[in-house]
């Protein structure tokens, strides 16, 4: 039996680690971070300008324009983007801001607090907070290959089958992508996303 999710307060603890590799890489992917914090009608910003959750929440808005799902994600034409949260999270309240008035590929987009295994389904993209790390296994189990982009902020999130997880290195949130995870969900990952990620599996 799957366990309803729980909705607790989550708070984000910094994790050391090494940094990108090669020089220029590192320069071009901060330039293309730069571009996806940048929402319509503000500057390109650093993320040493915004607080963490900001970040999160600008990236996770930004992941839908860097990702085509199948046809069959949506029901028709006119749907919108749902982006479902697993468990309370700071980031949160900052995603329903970014995401107010704005579209994606023509598509409006909605944030939903995901509280039944069932209303992932209806999700095209999915945050799993830190405090629902216990239930990931659950969570991938009740998705079992459907095209939905799923995205924590837990250790290792990525290693374990999630397809984009936040990791804090050199003070800064950066990104891993599991390629394996994202053809299984028939997902395309833009080359542009891949060149910011701090680690791609399954290249």
């Amino acid at each position: 039996m799957i366990p309803r999710f729980s909705i607790q307060e989550n708070r984000v603890q910094p994790r050391g680690g090494r940094g990108l590799g090669a020089g220029i890489r590192r320069a071009l992917g901060w330039i293309l971070i730069a571009g996806l914090l940048a929402g319509p009608g503000r500057p390109a910003l650093g993320q040493a300008s915004l607080p963490e959750p900001e970040v999160k929440a600008l990236f996770l808005f930004n992941f839908a324009k860097y990702v085509d799902w199948p046809a069959d994600s949506f029901a028709s034409a006119s749907d919108a983007l749902t982006i479902g949260i697993i468990g309370h999270n700071i980031c949160t309240e900052c995603l329903q801001k970014a995401v107010e008035g704005k579209k994606v590929s023509g598509r409006s987009v909605v944030v939903r607090q995901i509280e039944k295994p069932e209303e992932i389904l209806a999700c095209q993209l999915v945050f799993v907070s830190d405090s629902e790390k216990r239930h990931l296994e659950d969570i991938f189990n009740q998705l079992h290959s459907r095209p939905v982009l799923v995205v924590g902020d837990s250790e290792k999130f990525a290693r374990q089958g999630g397809v984009i997880g936040f990791v804090k290195k050199d003070g800064k949130v950066r990104l891993e992508v599991n390629l394996n995870a994202a053809r299984k969900a028939r997902l395309e990952i833009s080359s542009k996303l891949l060149a910011v990620a701090d680690e791609v599996i399954g290249r």
